[in-house]
């Protein structure tokens, strides 16, 4: 199976390899907008700031691919956020994806922005990413902006308020947690994407 993460200028790359590698996945690591529609499964990571992250997939014309893709693609967390419509981070317009916002965390005593740490995940519908895991899960979080719930969310996550963990569209699959370094939950996650 053609495995392809994307390449660009906020992937946490190395973390996701070492995922794959764990599981035993191949993969390829590419920019190159041919090489990504020829993918059998996709894998958009991500560590950053939005604008940043979007000027570089602007500059490659992945902005452009990533929307019209068919094939399974999983992005996770700064991924899953340039698959929404904006981000109130710098103001940015994203992926358009899934037609939400994503919005900053509210300032309130007693928690921290961003959120660093394990948290749960609470499924809201089935999903074949969550196949095999318990009712509720722990996974790896360090974000400081969220999706909110909407008609996308697979499941929800509660830190200061409840927002999505994870969203689905047709074939885009999304994680706000790092699957690459949630543990045995994560590497199910990535097994379950594999197996769609």
């Amino acid at each position: 199976m053609k495995v392809v993460i994307i390449k660009y200028n906020a992937g946490n790359v190395q973390s996701v390899m070492y995922a794959l590698e764990r599981i035993g996945a191949s993969y390829e690591l590419s920019d190159n907008a041919e090489v990504i529609r020829s993918a059998e499964r996709i894998i958009f990571p991500g560590v950053g700031e939005a604008s940043t992250a979007m000027k570089s997939l602007r500059e490659n014309g992945l902005d452009k691919v990533i929307p019209t893709l068919k094939q399974p693609f999983l992005g996770t967390c700064v991924g899953m956020q340039l698959l929404c419509q904006s981000s109130e981070e710098n103001n940015t317009e994203c992926l358009g994806v899934f037609d939400i916002p994503i919005l900053k965390f509210p300032r309130v005593k007693g928690f921290k922005v961003p959120q660093t740490g394990w948290n749960n995940i609470v499924a809201e519908q089935p999903n074949p990413l969550l196949k095999g895991l318990r009712e509720s899960e722990y996974v790896y979080y360090n974000h400081g902006y969220y999706a909110p719930l909407c008609d996308y969310t697979v499941a929800k996550t509660d830190y200061i308020l409840e927002y999505s963990a994870m969203l689905q569209r047709d074939n885009f699959f999304a994680a706000q947690f790092h699957s690459e370094i949630s543990g045995d939950v994560g590497e199910q996650i990535f097994k379950n994407f594999l197996e769609i």
